[in-house]
């Protein structure tokens, strides 16, 4: 799995490419961690190039997103598809996580 942060605006954008899985998935959770810490407070998690996730991914947004739920900051999760949309709706978490078809919804979403 690879990462990379890019900046729109005052949202952060965490492009995930590759598989979510138990060996790497603790990488995202690091990530987002350390961007709190430095008071970035906007976040879009863009699983565009993301085939494959594992219970390890699904904890690490859990995390994640009940994480920053607490310290009242904003995440949006986009452009879930394919094994891993269908993982989600198994795990009835589509409600739970805060969910946008593209990164320019996440943005509106983010930015209201």
């Amino acid at each position: 799995m690879e990462l990379k942060v890019r900046k729109f605006s005052s949202t952060y954008i965490i492009d995930v490419n590759g598989e979510m899985d138990l060996y790497n998935s603790y990488k995202l959770k690091e990530l987002v961690l350390k961007m709190i810490e430095k008071k970035i407070g906007q976040f879009i998690i863009n699983l565009e190039n993301v085939d494959y996730i594992d219970s390890s991914g699904i904890g690490a947004l859990i995390f994640i997103c009940s994480h920053i739920k607490k310290i009242n900051m904003k995440l949006q999760i986009s452009n879930i598809h394919g094994s891993v949309k269908k993982v989600i709706e198994l795990t009835k978490l589509m409600g739970y996580f805060p969910i946008s078809n593209s990164i320019e919804e996440a943005i509106a979403k983010i930015e209201q």
